[in-house]
């Protein structure tokens, strides 16, 4: 289960997204049921009822705050365990032993967030969140769509500084187009952190401020926009779906123009260039990240390829990744 993706803690989906109603939401290839018990604490299972295998996000929750299958009204409990059969009288140590794959589950930043694991074990600390996900004094913009790629795929292009004056050419990526007819040349500098790594640009042999991007694993980016005497920040998780089908999370959050409407605009300008780099990595082929051998590599690939060696070490599995290095570059 969530094969390529496992025992990994990510946002499943926006809270906004779920509604009151059980909701199925697809997470590395496995369908969930995210429904809310009595008390309205956020839960979730596998999507599939133990008994016939029906949708059990199709169900409803009961007075007891049990999820019921719409198939045969059998009831599931927020830890898996069946609570009730209809029309059978079964006795509290047989439905012990009846249990759906409960997934752990945490609501936090105006997320649903899910470790990637049915097994009946602890699952890993939950992660330190970037502070500036879910500080209430700051304005958020939320959105969410999917987009016909591989989450590796939209993870590296989170992480790609090259291609800016070429996909965002007419947005932001517009000062770099002088760069690259000047003939300059950009350096890239990687520190490992605790929670991924770090990096930043030099471009001609100058740095913008302030400005740098963090890798936060396994699949989120935040990127440090800087603005004088403000905060700014661009949040992104790419969150799997399917071989070639993707969730894109994006938060923006301020410290200015708190109640200000005219930034809404930025939203609209944030999705433009975000569909920018859709239309580009759709026709990534193949649409996951190969071995860096498969590909031609430069030094200002060095971000990506940390992020690619990482993942074929721990989530692949490939015994060659003996560190996480960025040694497969001309």
């Amino acid at each position: 289960m969530f094969e390529g993706f496992q025992r990994q803690w990510t946002p499943a989906t926006l809270i906004s997204k779920l509604g009151k109603l059980p909701a199925r939401v697809v997470v590395a290839g496995e369908p969930l049921v995210f429904f809310r018990d009595g008390t309205g604490t956020l839960h979730a299972l596998i999507d599939r009822c133990p008994h016939r295998g029906v949708a059990l996000s199709n169900g409803r929750v009961n007075e007891q705050g049990h999820l019921q299958c719409p198939f045969h009204g059998w009831s599931w409990g927020a830890d898996g365990v069946c609570k009730h059969v209809p029309l059978n009288d079964l006795p509290p140590e047989t439905l012990a032993t009846m249990r759906a794959g409960r997934v752990p589950c945490v609501e936090r930043a105006a997320m649903a967030w899910v470790f990637t694991s049915t097994e009946d074990i602890e699952p890993e600390p939950f992660p330190e969140l970037p502070p500036a996900v879910e500080d209430p004094a700051l304005a958020f913009s939320r959105v969410q769509e999917e987009w016909d790629t591989h989450w590796t795929r939209a993870m590296e292009n989170m992480l790609d500084s090259p291609h800016l004056p070429f996909v965002h050419r007419s947005t932001i990526g517009r000062g770099l187009v002088r760069s690259v007819a000047r003939g300059e040349t950009m350096e890239l500098f990687v520190e490992p952190a605790e929670f991924g790594f770090t990096f930043w640009s030099e471009v001609g042999g100058q740095r913008m401020e302030g400005a740098f991007l963090e890798w936060r694993r396994p699949n989120g980016m935040v990127l440090h926009i800087p603005v004088p005497g403000r905060l700014f920040r661009q949040h992104v998780w790419c969150v799997p779906v399917g071989p070639k089908r993707v969730r894109m999370i994006l938060i923006s959050s301020r410290n200015f123009g708190l109640y200000n409407p005219l930034f809404k605009v930025m939203d609209l300008f944030n999705m433009r260039v975000l569909h920018e780099d859709r239309d580009v990595l759709a026709s990534s082929d193949p649409p996951e990240v190969p071995h860096p051998s498969q590909e031609l590599s430069v030094r200002t690939d060095k971000p990506t390829l940390r992020f690619r060696a990482w993942y074929l070490k721990h989530l692949k599995g490939d015994p060659a990744f003996v560190a996480e290095d960025d040694s497969s570059v001309a």
